[in-house]
C-alpha cells in the first residue's frame, strides 16, 4: 500500500501568507491546480448582482444613494419653481421665432405657460446629471433582476416613472430647443418613497434586527400622505400658471384645506385641468389612505395584544423586573402586584410581564386601572425566543420571576417548561437574578443555578406535616411571609401594643369580637433583619448570650429575636442556644410589627416605689407595656414599665400543694453568659419519663428498637439530608401494606396493630416524591421516640417501588390503596382513632373549565368527613384560597354569615388576605399552596425568607440551628400567668424561644346552636320572661348529655317540636327565632344519630369492632386563632399551644445528672445519649 503522506511534499521553509494567496514560484513545476471557491457564480452579472442586490450592506448604500438622488431632484424642482416667471414665455419664442403672442378670450386656456417653463442653464445641467445617473441605475437594476419576462420589468410603475422623469432630460441634451420643456420631476417623490421602503428592509437585514411592523406601517403611511400632498401642491401650482398663477405656499394652503375637509373657498382652481387634478387626487386619497389606515389599525390591535416593546432608554434609566409565566390568571397577577409593591422602595419599579398567551379580559381590565397601567407592561411572547427577551430588556432587568402553571394536568410537563425558561433566561442574561418556582422536587436540581428556588411540593408536604404536631403551622407561615403596610387606625394604635396587617386589621379594630382584634393586631408581625452594631434593639447585648438578648429585647422593645447569621457564614442559625455569644458583626433576624428603621423611640420616666438598682424576682414583677403609634409605616415605641400583679400574690411562687409552703419561685434570671454547670440538660435533651437507651419489653418484642441516622435512600436528587429515627433493618414491602396481611404479620386493619399513639392519615392521589417530605419532619431525630405517630398513606394509586424503597426505613409508616370517597377504606385505615386527617389536593382535579371548580371534589369529600367524624382534625389543601369559605360549610350558621360579610368588606378594600378571619384558616384547618407564592416575591427584598422558612419547616437542617415545635399550657402551668413570664421561664430553663400562641376558645353566640338546653315539660311551663333570661344565661357546651341516645326522650322532643310549631304565632320575633334554632338543632341531632348508625353498621360489616367509634362531639362552638409575637402582658389561658424554636440538641453534650422536672419537661424530652448511626 502506498503511503500517502510520503507523496505530499513538505511545506516550504518560509511559508508566508503571500505565498498562500499568490502561490510559490518555486513550485511551478508541480502539477497541482489551485481552485477558488465562490458562494455565487463567478460571472460579471453575478458579481454585480451580489454588490447591488444580494449583499445587504452594499445594497443598503446603493438604495440610500438612490433615495438621496430622488430627494435632490424634488429639491431642484422646487428651486426651479421659485425662480420661474410664467409671463416670460421663453420656451415658445425659442421654439418658433415667428410665433407671436395671441390674445385669448376669457373662455380659452393659454397652454404655453403649462408646456414651457423658465429653466436656467446651471439648473438644467444639474437636473440632467441627476436624470442620467438615475436612468443608468434603473436600467442596471432591471437588467440584474431580469427573470425572463421583459414586460414585467417594463410595466412596473417605478420603471415607468423613471422613464417619464429621466428620458426627456436626456433628449434635451441632443435637442437644446426643448431645454425649457416642462417635465413632472415632482413625481420622483413616489420613487423616493419606494427607495425608502427598500432601504428600511435592507437596513433590517444588514444589522440583523427586525424593527416592529408598527414602525414600518407608520412610516409607509406618513410617506404616502406626504407624497400625495406634495404631488397635489406641485400639480395645482403648475396647472394654475395658466389660471390664478398660485405660488407654492398658496397651493400648500389649498391642499391642506381641501384634504382636511374644511374648504374655506378663498383659494380655488380656475381652469378645468387643475380641477380635474384635484378630483383625481381626492379619489386616489380615498382609495389609498383608508387601506393604509386599516393596516395600521390592524397592526395597532395586534400590538396591543402582544404588548409592544420595553424601550431601551427606559431600561437604562428606570428599574424593572420581568415576570415570566405560561398563562396569566387574575389571582396570580394581583398576588404578585400587591406583594411586590407593598415595599416602599419598590414603588418606582416597573413590572414587565412576558406571557405566550393573549391577555384575557379580566387581566386587561385590571391593567387599565391607573394604579397599574403606569407601572405594569404586558408583552405577549416566549422566554425561549431571544427577540422576546430583547423586547423585555431582560439583560437590564433587576430580576426575573419564572412561575410554573400549577393548574396544568401534567405537572411534570409544566416543570419542564419552567426549566427551559430558566435556561433561556440564564443564557440570554447571565447576570440577571433568577427567582424560580418549581412544582416537583425531582426537577429542582436542574435549576440549582437560580438565585432563589421555591419547590411547591417540598413546602406543601412539610407544612402539612408540621400542622399535625404544631397546629396551624400553615397559617403561622402564611402570615409571616405576607407583607404588612402598617395601615392602622391612629387612635386605636395608641392603646394597643402592635400594629395591624394592611386594611384587614383596621376592620378587626372595628369588630366587636375580641379575638378578631387580637388576631388582627398580631398578624401584622413579619421577619426583619439588622446588623447588631447598627441596631437600637440589640446593640447593648454584644458579648451576651443569644437567649439573654432575645428575652431582654422582647421585654424592653416587644421584638422577638429568632436567629442570627455570622458575617463570614451564609448559614442562618435559628435560636443557636444559650451558648452562642452575640457579636457586633452578626446579622440579627427578629419578628416585629415593623422594621427598626421605621421606628422612633421615646423614653419615659419610670415610676417605681422600690429602688431601681435592685432587680429582684421575688417581688412584684415589672413587665413592659408598649404603645405603638402606626402612621404611614412609621412606628413610635414608648418604653415604659407597669406592674402586672397576679391573683396569686406578690411573688411568682408555684401554688402550694399538699400544705407545702415556702417554695421559692422557679423562674430564674436569664444569664448573660451561659454556664455549662447551670444548663438544665434534662429539660432539653432527656425525657425522664422514658429511658430511651433501654427500650421497654414491648418494644423489644415488637422490634421497635430504633436508631438515629440519615435515611440511606432518597427518592429524588437534591433532598436535604435530615437526621431521623430509622429502623435497623428496612421493612419488607409486603409489610408496608396496612390492609393486607403477609407472611410476616396477619394484620388487615389499623386497629389490629395496637398503636399506642393516634394515627396521622394522608389522603393523596399518588405517592409523589414530595410525599417523602411529609414523613421526614415527623421522624426527625429531635422528636421524642415515644411521641411518634403512625403514618398511614391512603393513596388512590399504588406507589412505585422506588418510593417504597425510600420509606421502608422509617418506623411506623404504612400505605393503603383506597380513596376518601369510600367509607370502607376510611374505616380500614383507622380514621376512627386518628389524630389528624390530611387531605392533599389531587393533581387530576387541579384543572377545570371553571377555575374555581377545581376544588369541588375535595371540598365535598372533606365536608362528608366532617359530617361523619366531626371530632376528627381535618387539614385540607385547596387550589384556590377563595374556596376556603366552603370548608365546614353551614348554610344557616349566623356566625359564619357574619364572617362572610366581613370578608366581603375586606375584599372590597383591596385586601389580599381577606380570608384570614375565616375560622378554618385561622385554626389552620385549610391551606392553599398559592398563599406561599408571596414567599418567592418577598425574597426580592428579603433574600433570607426562603432559608428561614425552610429551617422552620425542617426542610433544611443546619448544624447549630434550632427547630420549630410546640408545647401545651396545662393547669400546672397557669401559675406563670403572662407571656413575658413564659418567655423568661423558657429562656432560663430550656433555652427555647417562643414566637407565638395558638389559642382555642369557646364561641359565644346569642343563641345556642349545639344542644336543646331545656326539656319538653320545662318549656311548656316557662313564660316569655324566663325564656329571655335563659337566653342570656350560660350556654351549654356540645359535650353535654346526648338526648339522641334515649328513644323516649327523642320522641318527646319531636312532640315538643310539633307543639312548638302550633304555638309559634303567640310568641315574639325573638322567641320565634329561638324556636327555629332549637328546631334546627333537633334536626341536626337526629341527622348525626343516623350518620353514627351508618358508620357502626359499616364497621360491623367489615368485621371491625364498633367499640372504638362513638358519636363524635360537635366542635362548632369553638374557634382557634394564632397570636404571633403577642404583647408581654398577654394572659396565658388553659390549653394554649405555644410555638417554640428549640435549640439543636446536638450543639453540646449534656452533663449526666438529675434535674428538676415540671410540666415543661414533659414536652421537651430529648435524648442524645442514644447511639447515633450516621
Amino acid at each position: 500500500m502506498v503511503d500517502l503522506d510520503s507523496e505530499v511534499p513538505p511545506l516550504p521553509p518560509r511559508y508566508r501568507f503571500r505565498d498562500l494567496l499568490l502561490g510559490d514560484q518555486g513550485w511551478q513545476s508541480d502539477d497541482r491546480v489551485q481552485v477558488e471557491f465562490y458562494m455565487n457564480e463567478n460571472t460579471f452579472k453575478e458579481r454585480l448582482k451580489l454588490f447591488f442586490i444580494k449583499n445587504q450592506r452594499s445594497s443598503l448604500r446603493i438604495r440610500l444613494f438612490n433615495f438621496s438622488l430622488k430627494l435632490l431632484s424634488c429639491f431642484l424642482y422646487i428651486v426651479r419653481v421659485l425662480l420661474d416667471d410664467p409671463t416670460q414665455g421663453l420656451g415658445c419664442k425659442e421654439l418658433n421665432r415667428s410665433c407671436s403672442h395671441q390674445n385669448y378670450t376669457p373662455g380659452t386656456i393659454d397652454w404655453s405657460p403649462i408646456i414651457w417653463v423658465n429653466r436656467s442653464l446651471p439648473l438644467w445641467g444639474l437636473q440632467v446629471s441627476v436624470a442620467v445617473i438615475s436612468l443608468f441605475e434603473t436600467l442596471l437594476l432591471s437588467y440584474l433582476s431580469y427573470k425572463g419576462n421583459i414586460w414585467e420589468q417594463i410595466l412596473r410603475i417605478p420603471f415607468l416613472l423613471e422613464i417619464i422623469n429621466a428620458v426627456p432630460f436626456i433628449i434635451t441634451i441632443f435637442w437644446p430647443v426643448l431645454r425649457n420643456l416642462f417635465i413632472p420631476v415632482f413625481l420622483n417623490c413616489w420613487l423616493a418613497k419606494h427607495a425608502l421602503e427598500n432601504m428600511i428592509n435592507d437596513l433590517h437585514r444588514a444589522i440583523q434586527r427586525t424593527q416592529s411592523a408598527m414602525f414600518n406601517q407608520v412610516l409607509i403611511l406618513i410617506s404616502t400622505l406626504l407624497c400625495l400632498i406634495f404631488t397635489c401642491i406641485c400639480g395645482i401650482q403648475h396647472l394654475e400658471r395658466a389660471g390664478n398663477r398660485l405660488t407654492l405656499f398658496d397651493s400648500l394652503y389649498f391642499c391642506i384645506v381641501t384634504f382636511s375637509t374644511v374648504g374655506f373657498g378663498d383659494v380655488t382652481p380656475k381652469i378645468w385641468p387643475s380641477k380635474l387634478l384635484v378630483v383625481i387626487m381626492i379619489c386616489v386619497a380615498l382609495v389609498v389612505l383608508p387601506i393604509q389606515f386599516e393596516q395600521l389599525a390592524y397592526l395597532w390591535m395586534e400590538r396591543q395584544k402582544s404588548g409592544g416593546n420595553y424601550s431601551r432608554y427606559r431600561a437604562q434609566t428606570e428599574k424593572h423586573v420581568v415576570l415570566c409565566v405560561s398563562s396569566l390568571k387574575i389571582d396570580l397577577l394581583m398576588d404578585f402586584l400587591n406583594e411586590f409593591y407593598a415595599h416602599p422602595r419598590l414603588q418606582d419599579y416597573y413590572v414587565v410581564i412576558l406571557c405566550p398567551t393573549e391577555m384575557d379580559a379580566q387581566v386587561r381590565r385590571v391593567l387599565q386601572i391607573p394604579m397599574w397601567s403606569q407601572r405594569v407592561i404586558y408583552l405577549q411572547g416566549s422566554a425561549l425566543k431571544d427577540q422576546d427577551l430583547l423586547r423585555a430588556k431582560m439583560d437590564n432587568a433587576e430580576a426575573c420571576f419564572i412561575l410554573s402553571s400549577r393548574c396544568e394536568v401534567d405537572r411534570t410537563a409544566a416543570d419542564h417548561q419552567t426549566i427551559l425558561r430558566a435556561w433561556a433566561v440564564k443564557d440570554f442574561a447571565p447576570n440577571c437574578p433568577l427567582y424560580v418556582q418549581i412544582l416537583k422536587p425531582e426537577n429542582k436540581f436542574h435549576i440549582k443555578f437560580a438565585d432563589h428556588v421555591v419547590c411547591e411540593e417540598e413546602f406543601k408536604y412539610a407544612m402539612l406535616a408540621l400542622n399535625c404536631i404544631c397546629p396551624a403551622t400553615s397559617t403561622l407561615i402564611t402570615l409571616l411571609v405576607h407583607t404588612s403596610r402598617g395601615h392602622t387606625a391612629p387612635w386605636e394604635a395608641f392603646r394597643q401594643l402592635t400594629g395591624t396587617k394592611q386594611t384587614l386589621n383596621r376592620e378587626s379594630q372595628q369588630s366587636p369580637e375580641q379575638w378578631q382584634k387580637m388576631y388582627g393586631r398580631c398578624s401584622g408581625n413579619e421577619v426583619y433583619h439588622i446588623n447588631l452594631e447598627e441596631s437600637t434593639f440589640f446593640a447593648e447585648y454584644e458579648g451576651k448570650s443569644f437567649t439573654y438578648a432575645s428575652f431582654h429585647a422582647h421585654k424592653k422593645f416587644g421584638v422577638c429575636l429568632i436567629g442570627v447569621r455570622k458575617e463570614d457564614n451564609k448559614n442562618i442559625l435559628l435560636n443557636p442556644g444559650p451558648r452562642y455569644i452575640m457579636s457586633s458583626t452578626d446579622i440579627c433576624f427578629y419578628i416585629n410589627i415593623t422594621k427598626e428603621e421605621n421606628s422612633a423611640f421615646k423614653k419615659q420616666e419610670k415610676h417605681r416605689k422600690n429602688h431601681e438598682s435592685k432587680l429582684s424576682y421575688h417581688g412584684a414583677s415589672r413587665l413592659p407595656v408598649h404603645s405603638i403609634i402606626a402612621s404611614m409605616g412609621t412606628v413610635a415605641i414608648d418604653l415604659q414599665d407597669t406592674g402586672c400583679r397576679g391573683a396569686s400574690g406578690a411573688t411568682l411562687a408555684l401554688p402550694a400543694e399538699g400544705g407545702k409552703e415556702g417554695r421559692r419561685p422557679s423562674i430564674a434570671p436569664v444569664l448573660e453568659v451561659a454556664d455549662s454547670s447551670s444548663l438544665p440538660t434534662c429539660d432539653l435533651l432527656s425525657d425522664q419519663s422514658e429511658d430511651e437507651t433501654t427500650p421497654s419489653d414491648d418494644e423489644v418484642s415488637a422490634g421497635f428498637e430504633y436508631a438515629k441516622g440519615y435515611p440511606p435512600y432518597s427518592p429524588y436528587i437534591g433532598s436535604s439530608p435530615t437526621f431521623c429515627h430509622l429502623l435497623h433493618e428496612k421493612v419488607p414491602f409486603c409489610c408496608l401494606r396496612l390492609d393486607k396481611g403477609c407472611q410476616h404479620n396477619y394484620y388487615e386493619d389499623a386497629k389490629a396493630y395496637g398503636f399506642k399513639n393516634k394515627l396521622i392519615i394522608v389522603a393523596a392521589e399518588t405517592a409523589g416524591n414530595g410525599l417523602y417530605n411529609f414523613i421526614v419532619p415527623l421522624r426527625a431525630y429531635y422528636r421524642p421516640k415515644k411521641e411518634l405517630n403512625p403514618i398511614v398513606l391512603l393513596l388512590d394509586n399504588p406507589p412505585d417501588m422506588h418510593f417504597l424503597d425510600a420509606i421502608c426505613w422509617f418506623p411506623m409508616v404504612y400505605y393503603m390503596v383506597g380513596s376518601i370517597d369510600n367509607l370502607d377504606d376510611l374505616l380500614r385505615c383507622g380514621v376512627t382513632f386518628a389524630a389528624n386527617m390530611v387531605v392533599v389536593d389531587k393533581e387530576s382535579t387541579m384543572s377545570a373549565e371553571e377555575d374555581y371548580m377545581a376544588d369541588a371534589k375535595t371540598i365535598v369529600n372533606v365536608q362528608t368527613l366532617f359530617r361523619l367524624f366531626s371530632s376528627l382534625s381535618i387539614i385540607t389543601e385547596l387550589t384556590h384560597p377563595a374556596n376556603m369559605r366552603f370548608m365546614q360549610f353551614r348554610a344557616k350558621d349566623c356566625y359564619s354569615l357574619a364572617l362572610s360579610k366581613l370578608e366581603k368588606k375586606e375584599r372590597e378594600k383591596g385586601s389580599n388576605l381577606a380570608f384570614m378571619f375565616r375560622l378554618p384558616f385561622a385554626a389552620g384547618r385549610v391551606f392553599s399552596i398559592s398563599m406561599l407564592d408571596t414567599l418567592l416575591y418577598q425574597s426580592f427584598v428579603k433574600d433570607y425568607m426562603i432559608s428561614i422558612t425552610r429551617l422552620l419547616l425542617g426542610l433544611d437542617t443546619t448544624p447549630g440551628s434550632g427547630f420549630l415545635c410546640s408545647m401545651k399550657i396545662t393547669e400546672e402551668d397557669l401559675w406563670i400567668r403572662t407571656y413575658a413570664r413564659l418567655y423568661q421561664k423558657l429562656c432560663s430553663s430550656t433555652g427555647d424561644i417562643p414566637i407565638g400562641v395558638y389559642r382555642t376558645e369557646s364561641q359565644k353566640l346569642t343563641t345556642s346552636e349545639s344542644q336543646i338546653s331545656i326539656s319538653v315539660e320545662e318549656w311548656e311551663d316557662t313564660k316569655d320572661t324566663k325564656e329571655q333570661f335563659s337566653c342570656r344565661g350560660n350556654h351549654r357546651n356540645s359535650t353535654s348529655s346526648d338526648q339522641s341516645d334515649h328513644p323516649l326522650l327523642r320522641r318527646k322532643s319531636m312532640q315538643w317540636a310539633r307543639r312548638l310549631s302550633r304555638r309559634a304565632p303567640r310568641h315574639s320575633a325573638k322567641t320565634a327565632e329561638k324556636i327555629n334554632q332549637q328546631r334546627m338543632n333537633l334536626y341536626r341531632r337526629s341527622e348525626r344519630q343516623e350518620l353514627a348508625e351508618l358508620v357502626k353498621n359499616r364497621m360491623k360489616h367489615l368485621g371491625l369492632s364498633p367499640a372504638g367509634y362513638d358519636e363524635m362531639n360537635d366542635h362548632q362552638n369553638t374557634l382557634s386563632y394564632i397570636l404571633i409575637n403577642p404583647s408581654p402582658d398577654t394572659r396565658l389561658e388553659l390549653n394554649d399551644i405555644v410555638y417554640l424554636i428549640r435549640p439543636d440538641p446536638l450543639t453540646y453534650v449534656p452533663n449526666a445528672g438529675p434535674s428538676r422536672k415540671d410540666s415543661f419537661c414533659n414536652t421537651v424530652g430529648q435524648d442524645t445519649r442514644e447511639e447515633t448511626q450516621l
